[in-house]
């Protein structure tokens, strides 16, 4: 894989002032990126992958999670995630691409995890001191052992599994076989 380091070594190489330009001007971020891109990949749960559209921009790339247990086992589902320019003091943004039935991911993709706000009434949320790593693995988790039907996203989903579990888990599985099978 391309990283940032070897992106400005390749680019550093060429003879034009403005690339020597561009590696005196790497933003905070990008440094960052470096390091935790690698540990995010040498530590992801089986059931993760990422692609990175394109292998020298590390601040934006395609999370795949495959459940391998739970209600949404058997589905692919897509997140996209950014890293803005204030990372690590603001955490990524994160959208999933996938149409599902969750109760903390609503149907237009936002996603209600701790970690992803800038503060969170439980203290659990955006750290300086977290990291990549924490954010797949708190997304993987969001289909096992991190539901929260207590504060949720998607109400209707919350309250259909409080009131009705069979009506859910058809519900979910409907969902994973019409949009999660690609």
């Amino acid at each position: 894989m391309i990283t940032l380091r070897g992106k400005l070594k390749k680019d550093s190489d060429i003879p034009n002032s403005k690339n020597r330009e561009y590696n005196k001007r790497v933003s905070v971020r990008d440094k960052l990126l470096i390091k935790e891109v690698q540990e995010m990949q040498q530590t992801l749960p089986s059931t993760c992958q990422v692609k990175f559209q394109d292998p020298d921009c590390l601040h934006e790339f395609i999370l795949l999670i495959v459940p391998d247990e739970g209600y949404w086992v058997g589905g692919r589902f897509h997140f996209q995630v950014y890293i803005p320019e204030e990372y690590n003091m603001a955490p990524p943004k994160v959208k999933c691409l996938t149409k599902l039935w969750h109760p903390n991911i609503n149907e237009d993709g936002n996603v209600c995890l701790s970690i992803l706000r800038q503060s969170s009434i439980d203290e659990m949320g955006w750290a300086p001191t977290r990291k990549l790593k924490d954010v797949v693995w708190g997304l993987n988790s969001l289909f096992t052992d991190l539901l929260n039907f207590d504060d949720p996203l998607n109400r209707e989903a919350a309250d259909l599994f409080v009131k009705d579990k069979e009506s859910f888990r058809s519900k979910v599985k409907d969902y994973v076989m019409q949009y999660a099978k690609r």
